[in-house]
């Protein structure tokens, strides 16, 4: 199931992508809210000794606007990963499994017709059966000739 991620993730496709963002949208503020007030706290932790800064660092000490946010692109990082996972495992997974067993469905194999031969052999095999006519009688088809190929040379018993 883990290799049908990955496809997911890399496939690109665009109504995979659709579902995506429809999905995305509705989970957003839930991992959202996931990420910011549990991940966020322990990827900041990570940082050392200004944790309210979060894993990162200023290029400019004296300029707030230079601090580059490890911590962020991790927990957004995150982000996209979970919600990617729902879509996959509620959406697409279930989708494709619903598919193949469609697709199953429609290929079985057809029923063999019957052709009016075979019905007329076998109703005659029946009659022969029921009147009890000898096993000779059974070797030839509708036509007359023998089961084998060979013909009897056309002529007729009663």
């Amino acid at each position: 199931m883990l290799s049908g991620f990955k496809e997911f993730i890399m496939r690109g496709n665009v109504i995979d992508l659709a579902v995506g963002v429809v999905i995305g949208a509705a989970f957003t503020s839930i991992v959202t809210a996931f990420t910011d007030n549990l991940m966020q706290p322990l990827i900041n932790s990570i940082g050392g000794t200004n944790a309210a800064d979060g894993l990162g660092f200023r290029i400019l000490p004296d300029n707030p606007s230079t601090f580059l946010d490890f911590g962020a692109v991790i927990s957004a990082a995150i982000n996209f990963l979970l919600v990617a996972a729902v879509v996959y495992f509620v959406i697409v997974a279930p989708m494709n499994k619903f598919n193949q067993l469609r697709e199953a469905k429609l290929e079985t194999p057809a029923e063999t017709e019957v052709t009016e031969a075979d019905l007329l052999t076998e109703i005659r095999d029946l009659l022969a059966q029921q009147n009890g006519t000898p096993d000779a009688a059974l070797n030839k088809n509708v036509d007359g000739d023998l089961l084998d190929g060979r013909n009897d040379g056309g002529a007729h018993r009663a």
